[in-house]
């Protein structure tokens, strides 16, 4: 193993198969394009974004960036409601900061990515989880929450759920926006796995163009699941309104716009037409390996209940009659590793489930993992 390979956050002990790893493949960190990109941005002049950057981030690189979410999304981006973010956890973490004080109340849904329900315990919140049904997030439900609570924010992951792997219905999306105007709250959407549809069914409009019109909005994404997570570099985009708290607040006051210099050179990579390139070879190999994950659970692990994800990163399991937290410790000694369902629940509820990630390994480590995941689970 390359010594750059250990310089990861929390990494797996070298014999173990650590199928619950949210990070991509190291073998799928575009390094020759992002040199390619780095040279062109320092043979046009790259002396500028070495300064504190505008507090909106560069307008060149977002005008860069709106031409490609045009393309992608079909509908027309303005680069006026883009903000340059260092990634989807910054953007989370600012946005909270503003809307909320501690003591207020947040919504997620159950399950929910585990780390944000880290980021709301940071600010001292009150979190109320809303349950995730197969549309999606229960509406329903949730507007019997809202008769109790009044939140300032839902926290929701609308494309490919991490850890569920649902979609919410455009429907579904058009009526929570209704319920938010009407409540007063923010709906905060982590869309950073959008672009990753797998199966060629392309996910519902999402919130970002949903912004455009409503204050109520924000919807954050990332260059780290369809670039590098090393980048810290993502965007949020929004309404007029949001966007002026964003860029009115003391930490960029102090510090300028976030990420000028790897702005730079990103907008080479998104304008040369490398992102959508890259873009094309992650579907590509996650789509392979969810299908080869899929068959290896079917064979190996049938006990395993799940709805097969359209996009993403990952697989939401249930093992009936199992409480995955011990489980878990037991996998030590088959040398495996997965995410229990605990963690992704504000209640510490979902103790039947586990998250397993596609994305980190290749084919024959996604099967030699299930594999060894099912001699933890029948103690073979």
């Amino acid at each position: 193993m390359n010594n750059d390979k250990l310089i990861i956050q929390t990494p797996a002990p070298a014999d173990i198969i650590d199928l619950g790893m949210g990070n991509p493949d190291f073998n799928l960190l575009p390094d020759e394009i992002f040199r390619l990109a780095s040279e062109k941005a320092f043979k046009k002049g790259i002396n500028a974004s070495l300064q504190y950057g505008t507090e909106q981030g560069n307008g060149y690189f977002r005008a860069t960036l709106a031409d490609f979410l045009t393309h992608s999304f079909r509908e027309q981006v303005d680069p006026a409601s883009l903000f340059i973010s260092t990634g989807s956890s910054a953007g989370l973490n600012l946005l909270t900061a503003l809307y909320t004080q501690a003591g207020d109340t947040v919504f997620v849904e159950e399950p929910t990515y585990f780390l944000a329900l880290k980021i709301f315990a940071d600010h001292g919140l009150n979190i109320i989880s809303i349950p995730i049904d197969d549309k999606g997030l229960n509406l329903d439900i949730l507007e019997e929450k809202l008769q109790q609570y009044s939140p300032k924010l839902l926290y929701t992951i609308p494309t490919f759920q991490n850890p569920s792997g649902k979609t919410l219905s455009l429907a579904q999306r058009e009526k929570l926006v209704e319920l938010a105007e009407k409540h007063d709250f923010l709906i905060i959407a982590d869309e950073v796995y959008h672009l990753l549809d797998l199966t060629g069914l392309k996910p519902p409009k999402p919130f970002a163009l949903f912004a455009k019109d409503s204050a109520q909005i924000a919807s954050l994404n990332s260059f780290s699941k369809i670039l590098a997570p090393g980048l810290r570099l993502g965007w949020i985009e929004a309404h007029p309104k949001v966007l002026k708290k964003l860029t009115s607040t003391g930490l960029l006051d102090s510090g300028g716009g976030m990420n000028p210099f790897t702005s730079s050179i990103v907008h080479e990579l998104v304008e040369s037409g490398d992102l959508e390139k890259n873009i094309a070879l992650l579907r590509r190999t996650y789509q392979s390996r969810l299908i080869i994950m899929d068959k290896a659970l079917k064979e190996m692990l049938p006990i395993a209940e799940y709805i097969l994800p359209r996009g993403g990163f990952f697989f939401w399991g249930r093992i009936p009659g199992q409480n995955t937290s011990k489980l878990r410790k037991r996998a030590k000694d088959f040398k495996v590793d997965f995410r229990q369902g605990a963690l992704f629940s504000a209640n510490q509820g979902m103790t039947e489930y586990m998250r397993l990630c596609f994305a980190f390994y290749g084919e024959d480590e996604i099967i030699e993992g299930v594999r060894r995941l099912s001699r933890c689970i029948f103690k073979t």
